[in-house]
């Protein structure tokens, strides 16, 4: 073995200027220096004020998360693990076709390890996905598997490969209202398996698991059925909220999108602090376009809700967040901040929201909007702002005028 062979050249800016390793957790502070999220808190900590690698005094101590950063870090370990790592012997369709005839019949008790070989055969390519969809029973198995929650919860990397193996296979498979069906015919037992791996599962298979969720809650019946589990609300806010990863918080934002349609999921949502944990994700500069889109989405969902839209009136930041988003992320991200504050301000006229738009220079930004090249829906929803905001502002004028007219000396 060479030298080559027994170290990895680590980029420096991948590593942290406090402990000098690669950084699991990037954030910025506010002097533009990127630090590991544990080894800058533990500076703060200690009473410094300042950065460490400029030793600028610091205006304020918050931080943001680097995602760009963190994806740059996660692709690097991976090449390096593959490029140091043997690959294993591939299976033929003849040893997959083997493999599942003996898990089905039970012959080999060592099911964990037929599901990762299976699960690393369907990662390899999109043909061998397709191969493993078209064999006979496999399929209607999988459903069987995640449906035995007791087996489930007892084998926990079981649990996991087999939710994985079950995304990739949904991905691939059209006949998906088939599958739905039967896993609603099972639901209850399913149910307990899809919140046993979010909850304790790693962050891919939770990621994983989420997707399965969305695919099989096809139908208004069955939206109801799994979004009525608090716990799955909770845990899908909390794969939400993951810092450090776009792809959990984007899958989480999709699942939720899916499963809240009916009103009384809606207001739950609401109940358990989905809005203040989306305004909270608004207006982090780093958040990708698709979770921009998705994070007003959601936030148009919920702001149809009377709950909502009282927590939106009472958090002016929430306002100033999706403002700032118009003409920022994509037409898809305007187009959802558009539609929230046109139901806010002209539907149901909420004064507090129209002045926090107002404060946060949301006029300005409706002008430039009718100036740009928008749908026709668009423009219709800001020209119906503008003039819920020539009328106050009128209104205002008038209004001063008036009290200026009783004291002017004649």
């Amino acid at each position: 073995m060479g030298r080559d062979d027994l170290y990895i050249s680590v980029p420096t800016f991948f590593k942290c200027p406090i402990s000098l390793d690669v950084m699991k957790s990037p954030v910025s502070l506010c002097t533009g220096v990127t630090y590991d999220r544990s080894s800058i808190q533990r500076w703060l900590d200690s009473g410094h004020n300042t950065c460490p690698a400029t030793m600028q005094v610091l205006h304020t101590k918050d931080f943001v998360p680097n995602h760009t950063l963190q994806r740059l870090i996660r692709i690097w370990s991976d090449s390096s693990q593959r490029a140091h790592r043997p690959n294993p012997p591939s299976l033929t369709q003849a040893q997959v076709q083997a493999l599942i005839t003996q898990i089905i019949q039970n012959q080999n008790q060592n099911c964990f390890q037929i599901i990762s070989k299976l699960v690393s055969f369907a990662k390899s390519s999109d043909q061998n996905v397709k191969f493993l969809v078209t064999l006979d029973r496999f399929v209607p198995f999988l459903i069987e598997i995640i449906s035995n929650s007791n087996w489930m919860i007892a084998n926990t990397n079981y649990a996991e490969e087999t939710f994985v193996l079950v995304d990739l296979i949904l991905h691939e498979d059209r006949d998906r209202e088939c599958i739905a069906k039967l896993v609603v015919e099972k639901r209850d037992c399913v149910i307990s398996s899809i919140l046993f791996v979010l909850k304790q599962g790693s962050l891919s298979s939770r990621i994983a698991t989420a997707r399965v969720l969305e695919f099989i809650a096809m139908d208004s019946q069955s939206k109801l059925y799994f979004a009525e589990h608090s716990d799955l609300l909770n845990e899908l806010l909390r794969l939400v909220s993951s810092e450090s990863d776009s792809d959990a918080m984007e899958t989480g934002l999709s699942t939720l999108i899916c499963i809240s349609k009916p009103k009384r999921i809606r207001a739950r949502l609401i109940q358990i602090g989905a809005v203040k944990l989306l305004a909270k994700l608004l207006s982090d500069s780093n958040l990708s376009v698709m979770a921009n889109e998705r994070v007003l989405k959601l936030l148009e969902m919920v702001s149809s809700c009377k709950e909502g839209r009282a927590e939106m009136s009472e958090d002016g930041a929430c306002v100033a967040a999706i403002v700032k988003r118009m003409l920022k992320a994509s037409a898809v991200a305007t187009e959802h901040a558009v539609a929230i504050l046109w139901s806010l301000c002209c539907v149901f006229r909420d004064s507090a929201v129209q002045e926090a738009v107002a404060r946060s220079n949301g006029v300005t930004k409706i002008l430039l909007l009718m100036q740009s090249d928008c749908s026709p829906a668009v423009r219709q929803m800001a020209g119906d702002l503008l003039k819920i905001f020539r009328v106050n502002s009128t209104s205002c004028l008038s209004s001063y005028d008036t009290k200026t007219t009783h004291i002017m000396p004649f």
